[in-house]
């Protein structure tokens, strides 16, 4: 490195700004490269979000409808076809908490579970979560287990 070859690093040296409304002999004197008159020329102009030049906004055209239940309670699904394969895995011998559905990635820790009535159940299971189908308790009781609700 020698004093004719330095140069500064690499996005240390950027750019400037063009300078604009600096006289007519700048180029970009008079309108300012802002245009003649109209709202967008003037300083401290901003558009509203959604604005559409006075056409009736998108989100005044769409119909409303329907709504959130802020007090809805969002249950995960397990079937009972997912609790045979865990017999069958052998990672469950007689009995199914939430404990065990978490270990074996079929719920979060924090989440409420349902089982569902979908596939076959062999095996006796006592099975001890937050809610089940009727058809899912039906099962689980036929088997010769038991059906728990928290």
């Amino acid at each position: 490195m020698e004093l004719h070859n330095l140069k500064p690093a690499e996005g240390a040296v950027q750019k400037e700004g063009k300078r604009v409304g600096r006289g007519e002999g700048s180029g970009k004197g008079g309108t300012s490269t802002r245009g003649h008159k109209g709202a967008k020329s003037r300083s401290g102009y901003s558009k509203k979000i959604g604005f559409e030049g006075g056409q009736m906004p998108l989100q005044r055209r769409v119909p409303k409808f329907g709504f959130k239940n802020i007090n809805r309670k969002e249950y995960q699904g397990v079937n009972l076809s997912k609790l045979q394969e865990l017999v069958d895995k052998g990672l469950v011998k007689k009995e199914v908490t939430l404990d065990t559905l978490v270990e074996n990635r079929l719920a979060h820790k924090n989440d409420l579970v349902k089982i569902l009535g979908n596939g076959e159940l062999k095996a006796s299971l006592k099975v001890s979560v937050h809610k089940f189908t009727a058809s899912a308790k039906a099962a689980i009781e036929a088997a010769g287990g038991e059906a728990i609700s928290l």
